[in-house]
C-alpha cells in the first residue's frame, strides 16, 4: 500500500479562541493530501478532469482524538482504503511531527464520474489510470 506523507502548519487563521485548530480545517487538509497522494502515482487532478473525470464527494468522515493548536507541524498521510471501479475511499492520518498517534482520522469517498457527473467504470474508460491506482492499494 502506497501512503503519501503531507506536511503542514497549522496556520493562525485555521484556530479558534482557544488556539485550537478549527474542525472544518481536517477536511480541508485531508483535500491537500489526497492531491499529493495523486501527484506521487504520476497524476494531476487537473490532468485527471482534462481526460474528463471528476471525483465528486459521496461521503466524509472524520474522528478527532486530539486537538492541534497553532504552528504546530503536522503530517497527513494518505493511503487507499477501498478501490472499485466506481469510485474510490481515501483513508487518512493526521499526525503531529515527533508524536505517537494520530490526532485525527478520516476518510473521503469518491464517485469516479464524468463531467455530466454521471457514474463511470473507471477500469474500462481509464484503464491506465486504474491501473496506477490498483498498484498503489495493493502495494
Amino acid at each position: 500500500m502506497v501512503i503519501s506523507r503531507t506536511a503542514i502548519v497549522v496556520r493562525y487563521a485555521e484556530t479558534d479562541q482557544m488556539g485550537i485548530a478549527h474542525h472544518a480545517n481536517y477536511p480541508i487538509w485531508f483535500e491537500a493530501a489526497r492531491t499529493d497522494f495523486i501527484k506521487l502515482l504520476g497524476y494531476t487532478y487537473s490532468e485527471i478532469e482534462h481526460m474528463g473525470i471528476l471525483l465528486p464527494l459521496a461521503e466524509l468522515t472524520c474522528r478527532y482524538i486530539r486537538p492541534s493548536h497553532y504552528e504546530d507541524e503536522l503530517i497527513v498521510e494518505t493511503h487507499i482504503e477501498r478501490l472499485t471501479p466506481a469510485r474510490v475511499v481515501f483513508g487518512y492520518r493526521v499526525l503531529k511531527a515527533g508524536e505517537d498517534g494520530p490526532l485525527c482520522t478520516g476518510t473521503t469517498t469518491h464517485a469516479w464520474t464524468g463531467r455530466n457527473l454521471k457514474p463511470m467504470n473507471l477500469k474500462k474508460n481509464h484503464p491506465a489510470l486504474y491501473e496506477a491506482l490498483q498498484a498503489a492499494y495493493r502495494e
